[in-house]
């Protein structure tokens, strides 16, 4: 019956010749060459792969659930459900939702959120098994230093995926068709998860240009030719070659998260800059460590266990003034997941100063000084954040206390690192900006002199025992 599975695949005119392949092949596999796939067959090759409650959606899709329950499912309705998982409209994406939880079209009745919450987290935790069980170069470039998946963090990832849903509680067919519209993150999770169930069959074996370490010397051109058509949501981690187990705050649910709302051209690889697990307690090394080094996301943890921090999206200099752009956002994790975007209000992204006499000494990102939406004081190991800020949109207090200390603070680097041509003229612009003697005698100190000297390595890693 292999060839029936192509002619009848060839019959369905809303797939592409891929799609044809793609179909074919797998249903030729859990049908066991028949012309018809039974339940229990698909939750035997599927069952494994993904979470419990999405095969359960997925069959109540297929089959039907109660009395309108079918034994079989045909080669059409296969297709079906694989195109509207995977390249789908809202009216399509909207459809399988509402008979995978058991609902038909012609109900009116609205559906409870805690329902929609469900269905959106079986997905989360599909993508996440589907990680472990391909072990693909992105995830393995994380687990292998140490960051695993957190159950509660797959729970906190569907429930920010699924906030906009939570007025009252049910939700409308208007509300859900808009969610869906809007929810990019969760389209390209559907995507991920449904082309791994569907193309099972003939998956390709791991390319050579997949490798398992990751210098920053090497030539990724071909790394880069390879996610533009298969771009991860997870980046590549990148410069813990040398640190065997990395002692991060951050799993994958998190990264994606965030990685998620970076500009794409900075979705690619994080490279790491600072742990203050690793380089210890010191202002002036963060500051050695991600200065000149491109855009940076930063995440720090609180002594209440709160996770939050921001993407600053230009490169950290030494500045009287406010800097950065308006793709710069603040972000919490713990004990909830949200991004705070720019209002467009004012132009206060990125402040970073030191030792001055008549202007705060510390790193700043939003709002104004002594009301900054995130402040690390240049006394290391002290912050605020505050109840409001006007450069961020929907901002909420991001740590539990508005002064607080932090036990864990982290900074990355995104993209490849700028060449050694554009440090030297953002160090001249630096000694332009900082004319104070004492700034200068700084920049030497944490390892960036000023243009006549040129610019110095970072500091090398100093390990912090508590």
């Amino acid at each position: 019956m292999g060839n029936s599975s192509k002619k009848q695949a060839a019959k369905c005119n809303f797939l592409s010749k891929d799609e044809q392949n793609i179909v074919s092949n797998s249903f030729r596999l859990i049908s066991k060459n028949s012309d018809r796939i039974k339940e229990d067959d698909l939750t035997k090759l599927w069952g494994s792969q993904i979470d419990q409650r999405l095969l359960q959606y997925i069959n109540n899709y297929l089959f039907g659930i109660g009395e309108d329950k079918q034994p079989f499912v045909s080669l059409s309705a296969f297709a079906e459900l694989y195109v509207f998982c995977t390249r789908g409209t809202v009216d399509e994406k909207f459809k399988v939702l509402l008979k995978s939880l058991g609902k038909s079209e012609s109900e009116t009745c609205d559906l409870p959120y805690s329902l929609v919450k469900e269905y959106v987290e079986s997905i989360v935790s599909s993508y996440m098994k589907i990680q472990k069980v391909t072990n693909n170069r992105h995830y393995k470039s994380w687990f292998s230093k140490g960051c695993f998946i957190a159950p509660q963090n797959i729970q906190r990832l569907g429930e920010s995926l699924s906030k906009d849903l939570s007025v009252g509680e049910s939700i409308t067919k208007i509300t859900l068709e808009n969610w869906l519209q809007t929810c990019t993150l969760l389209g390209q999770l559907l995507l991920y998860v449904f082309n791994h169930l569907y193309k099972m069959s003939h998956k390709e074996k791991e390319k050579p240009t997949d490798r398992a370490s990751f210098s920053h010397e090497e030539d990724d051109t071909t790394d880069r030719d390879l996610q533009s058509k298969d771009r991860s949501l997870i980046p590549t981690c990148r410069g813990l070659d040398l640190i065997p187990s990395y002692p991060s705050i951050l799993d994958l649910n998190q990264i994606i998260f965030m990685n998620s709302n970076l500009p794409q051209e900075f979705q690619t690889d994080w490279r790491f800059l600072f742990s203050s697990e690793i380089h210890g307690e010191s202002f002036s090394t963060l500051i050695g460590r991600i200065i000149d080094q491109g855009p940076t996301v930063l995440v720090l943890e609180d002594k209440n266990g709160y996770i939050f921090g921001g993407f600053a999206p230009e490169n950290w200099t030494l500045n009287p003034k406010f800097f950065g752009n308006d793709s710069s956002f603040l972000f919490t994790l713990a004990p909830r997941m949200r991004i705070f975007p720019s209002t467009g209000y004012n132009q206060h992204f990125q402040y970073l100063n030191m030792h001055q006499h008549t202007l705060p000494n510390g790193l700043a990102m939003g709002g104004q000084h002594g009301y900054c939406g995130l402040w690390l004081d240049s006394e290391y190991g002290i912050g605020h954040t505050s109840e409001s800020c006007t450069t961020y949109s929907g901002y909420q207090q991001m740590s539990a206390n508005k002064e607080f200390h932090y036990r864990h603070l982290e900074v990355w680097g995104l993209g490849k690192p700028p060449s050694p041509s554009s440090k030297l003229k953002r160090g001249q612009s630096n000694e332009r900006q900082i004319g104070h003697p004492e700034s200068k005698a700084l920049l030497k100190m944490i390892g960036r002199g000023t243009h006549s000297e040129g610019m110095e390595e970072a500091p090398p890693l100093v390990h912090h025992h508590n």
